[in-house]
């Protein structure tokens, strides 16, 4: 254990050295979707309509199987800490069963694919193109998600510059097998959609590949391809009750935002398409508050490992203003050059150019104070998976997303008049009692369960709550 306490200097130094790889890792990312989105675009229109749809649910499923895979970041930031490689190696190997086991129980369903988008309202042509996508899309779901565990398990080591480098080898493979299987170049077949599809599941078998040299190269110490058929069902058990309420808690959030622009869209289609660009804006910045929150995550799971509850809470603190400080960059962003940001994303000769630029100045001004609660409640809840703490934080994000910030944003858009200003701030509102909610829930958790240090204690692996 180590004697004297990290200065809050040093928390921002190692938040920053761990976060800043994870946030171009996570703008690669957002990278890949974009380019998907553009290259369909320049493709057909009607193969982008059933891309979107197709995506949209291939992302709903996936995020729950990505609750597993995140769940191994504290664990093993916390077997690291306390020195047990053999933890290390069992956490990541039931990650990566968890991963496959739920990319096939999945894949049954969207073989009917076809009869699902034709229910939920689509044309033909887009439910049956939206299939052929999804049909091929996942295959690639079980790579997609042990992707994720052994960057995971890279993350929790605080090895997160090969995930960069990683990611942008992914988006540039991506672009290229798109260029070519989307539209038939260099004599390959025009694939159209199913090419897109291809491309995806290309990329993310390659990565898995990828991901395993390295590590194995990288860290021979940690074995982490011994063993790997041999059945554990108490870390399994571990995984599973720790990743179950992450999974739930994204697929919660992602079901707001889905929701609050199918509502957007019933106010008009300026409205929608604003608000579109807002989010789109808004998810740019948020990508660094994701990685403060991932870095957070591994910070808090470390001073887990070892007992170190002045640790934690300067991490803590260190966390919350490193996220601060860039919310107060974004602020000045939306307040002062609103109409230029939305700009970027209009055609300069679009009739509704006026229009949308009025109406996404007004909402980025929202999106201001949207910022600060959508941050501290991200950090917030790193914070507590961190201290492997889910299942709480998991009933306060549904309640704060489903039971308050839909309907108050239905209230203030419809019944009060507000329309898609009223609309955010619902969300705003909703947000911000789930920011507060959560850090109370990590600030009073750790002062109920302050434990003494001792100088040569071994930290368990595992809830201290």
């Amino acid at each position: 254990m180590r004697r004297h306490a990290e200065s809050y200097l040093t928390h921002l130094r190692k938040l920053s050295v761990l976060g800043a790889p994870l946030v171009a890792s996570n703008l690669a990312q957002f990278a890949i979707h974009i380019s998907d989105t553009v290259m369909l675009g320049w493709y057909d229109v009607t193969a982008l309509a059933a891309a979107t749809v197709a995506t949209s649910i291939f992302i709903v499923i996936f995020l729950m199987g990505a609750g597993f895979s995140q769940a191994v970041t504290p664990l093993v930031a916390a077997a690291s800490e306390a020195g047990d490689t053999r933890t290390i190696r069992r956490v990541t190997r039931m990650g990566v069963w968890l991963s496959i086991l739920f990319g096939v129980l999945v894949a049954l369903p969207f073989f009917a694919a076809e009869r699902i988008l034709l229910a939920i309202g689509q044309t033909d042509t887009v439910a049956a193109l939206g299939a052929d996508y999804l049909r091929i899309a996942v295959l690639g779901m079980a790579p997609a998600l042990i992707v994720m565990t052994l960057k995971a398990f890279l993350v929790a080591l605080e090895l997160t510059a090969f995930i960069l480098w990683s990611t942008i080898i992914a988006a540039v493979l991506n672009i290229g097998l798109n260029y070519v299987l989307i539209f038939g170049n260099f004599g390959a077949p025009e694939l159209g959609i199913r090419g897109a599809a291809i491309a995806s599941v290309t990329m993310q078998s390659a990565t898995v590949l990828v991901l395993i040299v390295y590590i194995l190269r990288r860290l021979p110490e940690h074995q982490l391809l011994r063993n790997p058929l041999r059945p554990d069902p108490q870390i399994m058990a571990r995984v599973f009750r720790l990743g179950l309420p992450i999974g739930l808690t994204s697929l919660a959030e992602g079901g707001l935002f889905a929701v609050s622009s199918i509502m957007m869209g019933w106010i008009s289609e300026i409205a929608l398409a604003s608000h579109g660009i807002a989010m789109q804006i808004t998810s740019l910045a948020f990508m660094v508050h994701i990685a403060v929150s991932q870095a957070a995550t591994v910070r808090a799971g470390r001073a887990l490992g070892r007992r170190d509850e002045i640790g934690l809470r300067r991490g803590a603190i260190a966390a919350f203003a490193l996220s601060g400080a860039f919310v107060g960059v974004t602020i000045l962003a939306f307040l002062l050059i609103p109409q230029t940001l939305v700009g970027l994303f209009v055609e300069p000769g679009d009739p509704a150019l006026p229009q949308i630029l009025t109406l996404g100045a007004s909402l980025l001004a929202l999106a201001a104070l949207f910022q600060v609660v959508d941050a501290a409640q991200v950090v917030a809840l790193g914070l507590l998976r961190g201290v492997q703490d889910t299942t709480v934080p998991m009933v306060i994000a549904v309640l704060s997303y489903w039971a308050l910030a839909i309907p108050l944003s239905y209230v203030m858009a419809f019944p009060l008049g507000l329309g898609p200003q009223g609309l955010w701030l619902g969300l705003t509102l909703g947000l911000a009692v789930a920011a507060i909610c959560m850090t109370g829930r990590f600030v009073l958790m750790r002062a109920r369960t302050a434990l003494p240090l001792e100088p040569n204690e071994t930290a368990p692996v595992g809830p201290h709550v």
